[in-house]
């Protein structure tokens, strides 16, 4: 389960080797008072009383789950001597500090597909995202989740080696 202060690995070669989530990007908080979806004009207007003055609790969003973007902190910064990454210069991508995007595409709570399986994988990890919503890093050293392709993360996917 990911949630606010959650370390994740971060799959891609951007240079981020660990990251913190700090914020689930449209995760609702907050009562609001007397919203209701807009009438059309054919439809009457309901009658005011003291049902329809009452606020409405919106509950919270389940946790992010594959596919679902959040914004993290990168903590830890992965050098070009380790993991392989000699292809790449030494001026990362990203550094320390850096306030990214990401999407989610491995998480260890156990996620229940259409089909009634079950997938659940060892760890939770992301790949980092820019500005316009294209990965930062050109490959991904790892499994992803198949449900990217259902929340229309195609690009991760084609950069993936294997999907679960």
């Amino acid at each position: 389960m990911i949630q606010l202060k959650t370390i994740l690995n971060c799959i891609d070669n951007s240079g981020a080797a660990l990251v913190e989530c700090v914020l689930v990007v449209g995760q609702k908080r907050h009562a609001r008072i007397g919203t209701s979806p807009p009438y059309k004009a054919e439809q009457p207007l309901p009658r005011v009383g003291p049902t329809t003055c009452e606020p409405e609790i919106e509950p919270r969003t389940a946790n992010p789950s594959l596919g679902d973007r959040i914004v993290v902190v990168v903590q830890e910064h992965r050098t070009a001597s380790s993991s392989g990454m000699s292809g790449v210069s030494n001026a990362a991508k990203v550094k320390r500090g850096d306030m990214r995007h990401a999407v989610v595409v491995r998480t260890k709570y156990p996620t229940q597909r259409r089909d009634g399986s079950v997938v659940r994988f060892d760890d939770n990890a992301c790949v980092l995202l820019n500005k316009a919503g294209d990965p930062v890093g050109s490959r991904i050293n790892g499994v992803v989740g198949a449900e990217l392709r259902r929340k229309k993360w195609s690009k991760i996917l084609s950069m993936a080696p294997m999907q679960a």
